[in-house]
């Protein structure tokens, strides 16, 4: 049986666009990660902070939005109760339901983080002019704005 030769397929021309998507993906997720360690945080962790630092979910939209089932979404929340750093309350709406938010000191560690996350990614981000960085964040909301609608869809159909 012959061996069939592989043709090097040309690339799509958003390869490239994709390949520097995920190379930023990793950086950023790199210094994420450096900066959680230094405050013994894990990623998970870090995500949850930064999603109760503008809301108050209820702890299965939370699980949901993690892709984290609910047994493993409470052991880190009672973690990070531990910790101090969130509360649990029965939900105004529905008392079945339980509301997860950050505490004084949780609201402190995000900003902590938030502050460290800018100065590490600042000689990045100082590689490009000012109209660059505007631009940049215009396209990248504007992406993932798209990806929440589609996201909502899809949650909403489920």
């Amino acid at each position: 049986m012959k061996k069939q030769r592989s043709t090097p397929r040309s690339p799509a021309p958003d390869d490239g666009l994709v390949d520097a998507l995920v190379t930023s993906a990793f950086v950023t997720m790199s210094i994420i990660n450096r900066i959680g360690a230094a405050h013994d945080l894990s990623l998970s962790l870090i995500r949850v902070l930064g999603i109760l630092s503008d809301r108050r979910p209820r702890m299965a939209e939370l699980a949901h939005y993690l892709g984290l089932e609910k047994q493993t979404m409470s052991g880190l929340i009672a973690r990070a109760e531990k910790r101090g750093l969130v509360e649990r309350a029965p939900n105004a709406d529905d008392g079945r339901a339980t509301d997860v938010f950050l505490t004084s000191t949780g609201a402190k560690v995000v900003k902590q983080l938030q502050v460290q996350g800018r100065r590490a990614l600042a000689p990045l981000l100082e590689r490009l002019s000012a109209s660059e960085r505007r631009q940049l964040g215009e396209l990248l909301r504007r992406m993932l704005d798209a990806d929440d609608a589609e996201g909502a869809k899809g949650r909403a159909s489920s």
